[in-house]
C-alpha cells in the first residue's frame, strides 16, 4: 500500500507487468518515460489481486499465459485494467543469465508499455466456457489413465508367455478377462475393476457432453456433419476457438491450432521444418484423429480424395498427408461454423449444379 501511495505523488503509471507465481506474484510499475516506479509482490488469491488491480485503473496490465492467468486476467479486467496476456512460447523475455521474477516482471511492463503486439497477446475464454471445457479435460485424463492400465494388463500377461486378444478399450473387459491366465487373476482383479469403473465414469462424462453440446452449443451440430469429427471434438473446438470472428479468416484457425510449417528463413536458407504445434495440444490430436477416419473409413469426398492422392508412397507421406488433412478440417470447421452451412463432400459439384440450374433459367427466361 506505502508503494501505491509513492506512486501517486510522483505521477501516473503508464504500464505494470505482473509475474504470475503459485503463492506470490511479483510486479513492476513503469513510468510513460519508462522509469520504474515501484515494484511488489501480491499473494496470488482472487482478493489481493482485485485489491491490488484497483490501484491501476486504465492502466495496461501484461501477465503470462499460465495455469492462474484466466481468472487473474477477470479479476484485473473488474478492477479496471486493461489486461495484455502473453505468449510465453512466441516472446524470449528476460536473459538467461539474469532470468527472476523481478526481472521478468520489469520485461513484460517494458514491452507492453512500447507495443503489446510483441508479447504476441492470447485471449483467455470466459468463464463458463472454462468451466464446460472441464468436462472435456477430465475425460482426456480418465481415457489416458484407461489406456495406462490396459498396457499395464497386456504387458504383464505378455511377461508370463501369454497374450491377450484384441480389444476396443471401452469391450477390453468382458473380452479379454476370460484370456488371462489363472495364476494372474489375484493380481489382475483390481486392474480390471478399475478399468469397469473408468468405462461408467467416461460414459456419463459423454452423456454429459451430448447433453451440453444440444442444450448451449447447437453450433456443433453443423460441425459433426464432417465425417468423424463427433461430439467431443466439435464442442472441444468450440470451446477451444471461443469467438469464431477473433479470426480474420478460416485459415487462421489452422494457424492458431499450430497445423502449419514452422519457418526459420535466413538470406537464401529455408528449410523445411514439421508443424508449429502452438495452441491446443489436445485438439490437435483429435484431429488428426479425424484425419485419420477421414482417409481410412469415411465416405468419399473431395477431402478424402485430396488426402489420398498426398498419401501415397510410404508412411512418412501418409503421416504428413495426416496433418494436412488435419489442418484442412481446422479450417472446414471454422468456416462450417462462421457460414452455418453444413458440411457438402463435393462442393465443387454443388456449385457447378447451382450454375447449371441459374443458366437454365436465364434462357427459360429468355425465351419468354
Amino acid at each position: 500500500m506505502k508503494q501505491g501511495i509513492r506512486m501517486a505523488e510522483r505521477g501516473s503509471i503508464a504500464a505494470v507487468g505482473i509475474d504470475v507465481g503459485d503463492r506470490f506474484s511479483h510486479w513492476c510499475a513503469l513510468y510513460g518515460d519508462g522509469s520504474v516506479g515501484a515494484r511488489g509482490r501480491v499473494r496470488t488469491s482472487g482478493e489481493a489481486m482485485l485489491e491490488q488491480g484497483k490501484q491501476w485503473p486504465g492502466v495496461r496490465v501484461a501477465i503470462e499465459n499460465g495455469t492462474h492467468s484466466g481468472w487473474i486476467s477477470r479479476v484485473l479486467t473488474t478492477a479496471g485494467c486493461e489486461v495484455v496476456v502473453a505468449n510465453p512460447s512466441r516472446w524470449r523475455g528476460t536473459a538467461h543469465n539474469s532470468k527472476n521474477d523481478r526481472n521478468d516482471a520489469e520485461a513484460l511492463a517494458r514491452v507492453v508499455r512500447v507495443d503489446p503486439r510483441l508479447l504476441f497477446p492470447i485471449q483467455h475464454r470466459g468463464q463458463q466456457q472454462q468451466q464446460d471445457l472441464a468436462l472435456i479435460r477430465v475425460r482426456a485424463q480418465l481415457i489416458k489413465a484407461r489406456t495406462q492400465l490396459v498396457n499395464t494388463a497386456r504387458g504383464v500377461v505378455k511377461s508370463l508367455g501369454g497374450r491377450l486378444p484384441s480389444a476396443d478399450a471401452a469391450y477390453f473387459v468382458p473380452r479379454t478377462w476370460p484370456q488371462v491366465p489363472a495364476e494372474l487373476h489375484a493380481a489382475l482383479e483390481p486392474l480390471y475393476q478399475s478399468l469397469l469403473a473408468l468405462n461408467q465414469q467416461i460414459r456419463t462424462l459423454d452423456k454429459g457432453i451430448e447433453q451440453l453440446s444440444r442444450q448451449h452449443y447447437q453450433q456443433t451440430a453443423r460441425l459433426r456433419s464432417v465425417p468423424g469429427v463427433g461430439p467431443v471434438t466439435a464442442l472441444t473446438y468450440v470451446l477451444t476457438l471461443g469467438d469464431p470472428h477473433r479470426f480474420t479468416s478460416s485459415r487462421a484457425a489452422g494457424a492458431y491450432l499450430g497445423l502449419r510449417p514452422r519457418q526459420r528463413q535466413s538470406g537464401e536458407r529455408d528449410p523445411n521444418l514439421g508443424i508449429a504445434r502452438n495452441g491446443d495440444g489436445y485438439l490437435r490430436s483429435l484431429l488428426v484423429e479425424c484425419a485419420h477416419h477421414v482417409l481410412s473409413r469415411g465416405p468419399d469426398s473431395a477431402l478424402k480424395q485430396w488426402g489420398l492422392a498426398l498419401a501415397g508412397g510410404g508412411k512418412r507421406p501418409r503421416r504428413r498427408a495426416l496433418v494436412a488433412v488435419a489442418r484442412k478440417l481446422a479450417v472446414l470447421l471454422h468456416k462450417l461454423w462462421v457460414s452455418g452451412q453444413r458440411f457438402c463432400p463435393f462442393p465443387e459439384e454443388t456449385v457447378d449444379a447451382q450454375r447449371r440450374a441459374h443458366h437454365c433459367l436465364g434462357a427459360a427466361a429468355a425465351t419468354v
